[in-house]
């Protein structure tokens, strides 16, 4: 028989995250700039104080364990206490996106049978809206105080958030419970079909957490000032609000107030260090900072994912700014964390632009996640930085199933297990890193041949005219399929398609280079930043090519 270890059993619970910060950090402020416009401070001892009076308020309204308390809000310091107020209490913390279509808000609620919906004061037309829809949810609170609260509304029963809270006197234990509860449930943003949940538990909340904020990871430490501009209902800001918990670091909340104004003044009286978030959010804040010709006087770091980064923007934000671009992927699937792109030892030694080639990869697992890239039976490719092949992930904080699924979404991998599908597209170099290619639903097939869609968009980037790129595959009589490119220019940039393509010459192989660009006002994004290249395809399913 085994032996045993004799140490104290402990859960992993996401209660000990705050506790830990109130009592060895309680001093370090949360500051957020909320919806109501001004300024709010306080300290991880206050966030820990109410998120308990907030469980208590939540027993009160006759909430029982497994419970799902929904948010519609931004990233400010109710919604923190939200995050654990809810799952210390042992109910389950449900982020809802409000930037998704009503009808997918509703839906999503219905379906994870939300109890509680709490939401934040620009959002009151639209829950006045829905309410009838969701069914499931008993009470709804609004985010605010006493002198917020509108005069008369068609919500039944609206109640206020801080007069619940004040009602509390706070003395409440965090229980302790089985660290494989559910501690939270985030929604993917559902670019096909309806969006599924995603189930975490304390457990796999919490290893995330630790690894997330490792040095060849976030690297987050106490001395730091963590503003996560990725908000807080897109898989719970990427575990920000857990990992600067563990390390006790001042939080920044920008609240919805993400113009590249209101971020860059934010970033400089606050002292800001470390950020977080998809392309697009620093698309504006470069534009604004470039614009006004100013430099950031204390922001070093910022991990980009949610998307491919730019190779252009990485060299800005590095060359231009100083600011380190830790690139990143990750999936709701994966809590999302799973791989970050830094460099170790050995390419330290490398020269500084196959250093930056190294950077503009998705890079390496973190420990807790591993990964792999198989072909269409299932047969493990090799890591050679050539072979590309269907990516596949496992690990400590991978889901096994969707929310109420009937199927698990699981795939074999000859000789290793079961593994989890990412629907990504990539190739695996000697080092561990990964890149990925496409998304498999993107990816343009020429001729037998696939082209990756992410490298035209990177080129086409890093011409000054260009804002935005996306490419897409169109229909070719012959080839089968043949790279369109959709392009939004900078304001006041000329450009024209043969410019543009001639741009290509000597970057890429010749029958690689899109046929042919089309200009437009804007791309569609998904609720996340993405771009809906779905909605493209389905615009663009009638676009001639030259010559085809």
């Amino acid at each position: 028989m085994a032996m045993m270890g004799q140490m104290m059993a402990m859960p992993l619970l996401i209660s000990s995250l705050i506790q830990h910060a109130a009592r060895h950090a309680g001093d370090t402020e949360i500051v957020s700039k909320r919806v109501e416009g001004d300024l709010h401070r306080y300290t991880w001892k206050d966030v820990e104080l109410r998120s308990r009076k907030l469980a208590q308020a939540f027993a009160r309204l006759g909430c029982a364990p497994g419970d799902r308390i929904a948010t519609l809000a931004w990233n400010g310091y109710r919604h923190l206490e939200i995050y654990y107020g809810s799952s210390g209490s042992a109910l389950v913390c449900h982020t809802i996106n409000p930037r998704l279509f009503p009808e997918q808000i509703a839906w999503i609620a219905n379906d994870a049978q939300d109890s509680v919906l709490c939401f934040d004061l620009n959002f009151l037309p639209l829950i006045e809206k829905l309410c009838a829809q969701m069914p499931s949810i008993k009470h709804y609170i609004l985010m605010c105080g006493r002198s917020h609260m509108p005069a008369a509304t068609t919500i039944p029963n609206l109640l206020c958030y801080e007069e619940l809270v004040e009602a509390e006197n706070g003395d409440y234990q965090w229980p302790l419970f089985d660290e494989n509860t559910a501690s939270s449930i985030c929604y993917t943003s559902g670019t096909t079909g309806h969006p599924k949940g995603a189930v975490y538990s304390h457990r796999s909340s919490l290893l995330h957490a630790f690894a997330s904020a490792m040095p060849d990871a976030m690297d987050c430490s106490a001395k730091d000032v963590i503003l996560p501009v990725v908000p807080m209902f897109h898989v719970n800001a990427w575990g920000l609000p857990y990992s600067s918990a563990i390390v006790g670091a001042k939080l920044v909340f920008p609240g919805p107030h993400l113009d590249g104004k209101s971020l860059f003044e934010l970033f400089e009286s606050e002292g800001v260090t470390f950020s977080a978030g998809v392309p697009t959010v620093w698309l504006g804040l470069l534009t604004y900072v470039k614009t006004n010709k100013l430099k950031f006087t204390t922001f070093k770091r910022t991990v980009i994912g949610g998307s491919a980064c730019p190779p252009a923007m990485l060299a800005t934000l590095m060359d231009d700014y100083g600011v380190e671009v830790i690139h990143a992927w990750g999936m709701t699937e994966l809590s999302p964390l799973g791989t970050l792109s830094k460099l170790t030892s050995k390419q330290l030694l490398l020269p500084p632009e196959q250093q930056r080639k190294v950077l503009e990869k998705q890079g390496k697992v973190i420990y807790g996640i591993d990964m792999a890239i198989i072909d269409d039976e299932g047969e493990a490719l090799p890591w050679d930085g050539e072979a590309s092949g269907n990516l596949v992930v496992r690990g400590h904080w991978v889901i096994n199933q969707y929310y109420g699924a009937k199927e698990s979404p699981l795939v074999d991998v000859k000789g290793q297990g079961q593994w989890f599908p990412t629907g990504d597209v990539a190739t695996i170099d000697g080092d561990g890193f990964m890149q990925i290619t496409d998304r498999s639903k993107d990816v343009i097939k020429s001729g037998g041949e696939w082209i990756s869609s992410i490298d035209l968009e990177n080129i086409a980037m890093a011409h000054p005219a260009v804002h935005e790129a996306a490419a897409i595959a169109s229909r070719h009589p012959k080839w089968d399929e043949r790279p369109l490119l959709v392009v939004v220019r900078k304001p006041n940039a000329e450009l024209t398609r043969e410019e543009l393509l001639a741009f290509y010459e000597g970057r890429i192989a010749k029958w690689q280079i899109p046929d042919d660009v089309v200009f437009v006002a804007e791309i569609p994004h998904t609720a996340t930043g993405k771009i809906q290249k779905l909605k493209l395809r389905e615009q663009f399913k009638d676009h001639r090519l030259p010559g085809a």
